[in-house]
């Protein structure tokens, strides 16, 4: 680009020299016309390198994205095959998860019928037992507690103080006890003794465990003796760790004395009632 420029001015020269003054600026305004096409030929040009370089810019952009939304194509068709197996295998686990389900509500049926058919059977010993011993008697207890019958019956009911003797007057309330337990062959009887807090130490009794399971063996005895089959029975004695309230009184303690004759379903049979209800299911 000097190179021209110089030249020009050269021939200037040396025509300036050799040209009339009217010539001379003839040339003169040819060569600002040229220097002005020149400059104005220079700044486009220089446009068009700047436009290039944006368009080389832009293009390498564009080729960058046009390779993303290939891969993206690529992943989107490989996710939406394998959607499609997930989808096929989402349904056949939905289709076994609901058989699954009405199989589980069909078991729970079947059970809470199982259950129904005990707490019926409760229902009517409770209603036996208060017809049978037809007493209104504050030391007798009737009642079902956790899905059991039970009986509970006071200390001054069953025995004198400090004694394991059954009195009289406790036969004639267990005979009837007896004969509502006879009537339901399928269920157990469970005698519980209680006592209270205040240590006890007589003869061969060494402590309160010994006295609560001493009355419970004894009442026991006297339910066999009234015909209660003995693999029925159980005698077990809690000594004063299960209290229905505190020991600090003489009337609290009195409560806390007592025995209670637990009427319930023999636990293997009960099982055998639910695993017959299960077997039920499978035929």
């Amino acid at each position: 680009m000097k190179k021209p420029i110089l030249l020009s001015l050269l021939t200037v020269l040396i025509l300036s020299s050799c040209v009339t003054k009217k010539e001379y600026t003839s040339l003169e305004n040819k060569h600002r016309k040229t220097q002005d096409l020149l400059n104005t030929a220079t700044v486009k040009l220089n446009a068009c390198i700047e436009e290039k370089a944006s368009a080389v810019a832009l293009s390498t952009a564009y080729k960058d994205q046009v390779e993303d939304l290939r891969r993206t194509t690529r992943d989107l068709m490989v996710s939406t095959k394998d959607l499609t197996i997930l989808t096929s295998k989402g349904a056949d686990n939905l289709e076994r998860s609901l058989e699954s389900m009405k199989e589980k509500d069909l078991k729970i049926s079947r059970l809470q019928d199982a259950v129904n058919k005990k707490d019926s059977v409760t229902l009517a010993i409770v209603t036996s037992l208060k017809k049978e011993i037809g007493i209104n008697d504050p030391d007798i207890e009737v009642n079902v507690e956790k899905g059991v019958v039970f009986i509970s019956l006071s200390d001054k009911l069953l025995f004198k103080s400090g004694s394991y003797v059954v009195t009289e007057r406790a036969k004639e309330i267990l005979a009837k006890v007896a004969t509502v337990v006879n009537a339901k062959p399928d269920f157990e009887c469970m005698v519980e003794g209680h006592t209270d807090s205040q240590s006890y130490q007589k003869g061969v009794l060494l402590d309160n465990w010994d006295l609560s399971v001493k009355r419970s063996t004894s009442i026991v005895r006297v339910l066999e003796t009234l015909d209660v089959n003995p693999q029925k029975l159980i005698a077990a004695g809690r000594s004063y760790h299960v209290p229905l309230v505190d020991n600090e009184t003489a009337a609290n303690r009195s409560i806390n004395r007592r025995t209670r004759i637990v009427i319930m379903p023999k636990i293997d049979q009960f099982y055998d009632m639910i695993e017959k209800e299960m077997k039920n299911m499978t035929e």
